[in-house]
């Protein structure tokens, strides 16, 4: 596939940093946004491969709603989305059971943070060889 391009949209600055870091030492290209309104921008401006998105951010259900519309829209609905976030831990909620869902959780994949780097890698490279 060459060299993928990754934008990880998350509000932690050190989350991001590590994932960042992680995906940059094999090799990918790595963007990121603070929230899903930086994360559109990007989306339009740079195409990414892949998108790894949290879900909590300004709202608890912000990545929710900013996956929908992006998997709505014709330009963008081919894009997998890997999503990762703790928000099992503040709701209890299994949320990875219902991954791949067309209406409640379009994404390819969902991972509970804290994700440890070689889990990281080994899902990222399985969404991109698709």
């Amino acid at each position: 596939m060459g060299q993928a391009r990754i934008l990880i949209v998350d509000d932690d600055p050190d989350i991001t940093e590590v994932m960042k870091t992680v995906l940059e030492n094999k090799g990918y290209t790595v963007d990121s946004a603070e929230d899903s309104d930086e994360g559109l921008e990007h989306l339009k401006k740079l195409r990414p491969d892949l998108i790894i998105l949290d879900v909590m951010m300004h709202t608890t259900r912000e990545g929710f709603t900013f996956c929908r519309k992006m998997k709505r829209n014709d330009d963008y609905k081919d894009i997998p989305v890997l999503m990762i976030t703790s928000i099992k831990d503040k709701t209890g909620i299994d949320f990875a059971s219902a991954a791949g869902d067309e209406e409640w959780l379009p994404v390819e994949d969902f991972l509970d943070k804290p994700v440890e780097p070689e889990t990281l890698i080994a899902k990222v490279k399985e969404i991109l060889e698709k």
